[in-house]
């Protein structure tokens, strides 16, 4: 049978209510008229410059009160949460190093610059001591080229059409960090920077992807994130920031707390004098187990077989299985 057809105009339908404007305001719409009262629109000016009338989640005095803590631990943590599943991001390998390493050529200007200086003020020790130390991080920039190199073979493999299967991971600073986010770009990939809300404002490195720089405010969410996804730990020569991140994912392995990942120490000859774990075993405060929790190497190709081989071993390859039966690692 048809269906009957029914006559709107017969039946007086209304026409749907517009989503959001009105033929005619609430009363609420419009203010006290001073007509009425003329101190009416300073009371409600007073309301409306009053913190408590400020919408809670625009509140940022509010937010920041001490009883507020909980609610800014989670938002700190779903924020970056959310976008990584938007992104499709399950796989990261971490790399940490100094801010102070950076690229050979702005190593060597500033040796040039010093070395100028102190021609013209010799005798002069401060300006002395600095050129040492600058010295010495032109020997190190050597390491900016291999964090390159490095963020350059993570993301131009394991690739699959439209998707990005791993992913770089840094604290979004400069120098090694700025190196391995380069890498990334030099390749067309996506990278992540996980910056901090410190007291002087830092910025971020320009080679991070814009939607996944990311800027905490507790250390202990940045951390949380820097190893929910993470495949392998890449340490480069650092400070306290790099032996933080370095000592406390040994710890979380060490206790089991999480899973075992690969940790690769770049520079064995800056580790074995920054921190002489061999001697801790020795000293009966950790185990020959705990000494074999990482290892050193040099160059970009020897650390990403390095974890290549390790995940292999591990029964959990980190190699995509084509169609035809090759593999891309």
């Amino acid at each position: 049978m048809k269906a009957k057809q029914l006559d709107p105009n017969k039946l007086r339908i209304p026409k749907p209510a517009h989503p959001v404007n009105r033929r005619e305001p609430l009363p609420g719409e419009c203010p006290k008229p001073s007509e009425e009262d003329p101190h009416a629109p300073a009371r409600v000016q007073a309301i409306f410059e009053s913190p408590s009338y400020r919408r809670a989640d625009a509140d940022l005095d509010f937010l920041a009160r001490d009883s507020m803590r909980g609610v800014r631990l989670q938002i700190d943590y779903f924020k970056p949460e959310l976008l990584f599943e938007e992104h499709h991001i399950h796989h990261t390998i971490v790399v940490f190093g100094s801010t102070r390493i950076c690229e050979p050529a702005a190593a060597q200007c500033k040796v040039d610059a010093l070395k100028a200086a102190l021609a013209a003020d010799i005798g002069n020790e401060d300006l002395a001591r600095r050129l040492s130390i600058a010295e010495r991080i032109l020997a190190k920039s050597q390491y900016y080229e291999v964090a390159r190199e490095l963020g350059r073979r993570v993301s131009a493999t394991h690739q699959a059409p439209n998707r990005q299967l791993r992913v770089v991971v840094t604290g979004g600073g400069p120098g090694i960090m700025e190196a391995a986010n380069r890498g990334a770009f030099d390749v067309g990939a996506k990278s992540v920077g996980l910056n901090i809300s410190l007291p002087h404002e830092q910025y971020p490195n320009p080679y991070i992807t814009p939607d996944l720089c990311f800027n905490f405010h507790y250390f202990a969410m940045r951390k949380l994130h820097f190893l929910l996804r993470a495949k392998a730990l890449v340490a480069f020569p650092g400070g306290y920031g790099t032996l933080d991140e370095l000592f406390e994912v040994l710890t979380l392995v060490q206790t089991r707390k999480i899973k075992p990942i690969p940790v690769v120490l770049v520079g064995e000859s800056y580790w074995r004098q920054a921190v002489n774990l061999d001697f801790l075993v020795d000293e009966g405060v950790i185990d020959q187990e705990d000494r074999e929790l990482f290892w050193f190497a040099e160059a970009a190709d020897e650390i990403w077989n390095g974890i290549l081989h390790w995940h292999d071993v591990s029964g959990e390859p980190l190699h995509v299985r084509e169609r035809n039966g090759s593999s891309q690692s």
